[in-house]
């Protein structure tokens, strides 16, 4: 019999039915095949947050009806790999919870419990922000072909107009099953209604859209909620706005992006931590990198070295993020950020 190394040879080995999800910078899919890299090849992981490696795993063993959920965040090292020992200490109480019966864990239930409590003094585990727990409901029921919640059907009578619906009564777990179900014709209506939409419900709904890839008429509407926002001083729904249009297309966030940080005025820090925090797959270009280090250097309340840092820590951006601090004149606010550091 094989030794388990890894949490990815765990699920294997068990025959468990498997969903996992990065919990990072967004809620969205995440392959075995990645979580395998980390773990076996030291493939720095490509979605990194807060220097962790943060998965929802929805898993199924045997006969069971619902799938239990971890939560996890793995530590990442300086270059964004696994630090494996928290890893393997968890591992190692798992395997001891399950003896030498790994291979019936899926048939026994009081394995199946067993595994599950795991959870309850674990150092690994992690409680997401309720937007992401209520992704990740959405978005697990979608691929197992579940039945989306019952907050679903008001959220949808209510953006359709076809029902009044007071919008204080629609749940986030709603406003998340109907952006995960989200097609040409809902979409539609989504932009149809959008420059009517409360801000309380704009902004609640582009904690959810922050996770999807919307299309380019979502995007502009999103855009002109945004641009009204920042004429009104409204800086919440503004970034909610900004956040939310990161999944658009590049040609349509980059612009947006660009003509924000194109304004001393609209770059705060709370604008530019919400390019980082869902926009950041934008920030791979030659020009807009540059400037947004520039405005964040700029801010003076901003922790700059930590904000840099997490962003080099991003495979893609890597080099980029190096190279641009490198190149920085001593006379830059970037430059003189680094001469600061090195005092």
């Amino acid at each position: 019999m094989q030794p388990i190394h890894s949490l990815h040879d765990f699920f294997l080995r068990t025959g468990a039915d498997v969903h996992l999800y990065h919990m990072g910078r967004r809620v969205e899919p995440c392959s075995m095949a990645t979580l395998a890299s980390l773990e076996d090849d030291g493939t720095a992981w490509p979605l990194p947050w807060q220097g962790q490696a943060r998965l929802g795993i929805v898993f199924r063993l045997g006969d069971l009806t619902d799938p239990l959920i971890w939560f996890l965040a793995l530590p990442l090292d300086e270059q964004g790999q696994l630090v494996a020992a928290p890893r393997d200490a968890f591992l190692q109480r798992l395997l001891v919870t399950l003896g030498r019966n790994v291979e019936r864990a899926g048939r026994e239930p009081e394995h199946q419990g067993q595994i599950d409590n795991l959870m309850h003094d674990n150092p690994l585990a992690f409680t997401p922000s309720l937007p992401f727990q209520a992704m990740l409901h959405a978005r697990a029921t979608y691929d197992l072909d579940k039945p989306a919640s019952p907050h679903l059907e008001p959220v949808e009578a209510y953006l359709s107009g076809q029902q009044p619906v007071d919008w204080q009564f629609l749940g986030l777990q709603g406003l998340a099953d109907f952006v995960v179900r989200l097609d040409s014709e809902s979409t539609q209506a989504l932009i149809d209604s959008l420059p009517q939409l409360p801000n309380e419900v704009l902004v609640t709904l582009c904690y959810c859209l922050e996770h999807m890839a919307i299309a380019d008429g979502l995007a502009t509407a999103l855009r002109h909620r945004g641009d009204q926002a920042a004429q009104a001083g409204d800086l919440e729904t503004l970034c909610a706005c900004v956040r939310a249009v990161g999944g658009a297309s590049p040609a349509l966030a980059g612009a947006w992006y660009d003509a924000l940080l194109d304004d001393p005025a609209a770059c705060g820090p709370d604008l530019l931590a919400a390019i980082a925090a869902r926009g950041w797959n934008h920030l791979e270009h030659g020009e807009r990198l540059p400037r947004f280090l520039e405005r964040l250097a700029q801010q003076p309340g901003t922790d700059f070295a930590s904000a840099a840092r997490d962003l080099a820590l991003i495979p893609r951006l890597s080099l980029p993020v190096l190279m641009v601090l490198r190149e920085s004149r001593r006379d830059t606010p970037i430059g003189q950020r680094l001469a600061e550091l090195g005092h």
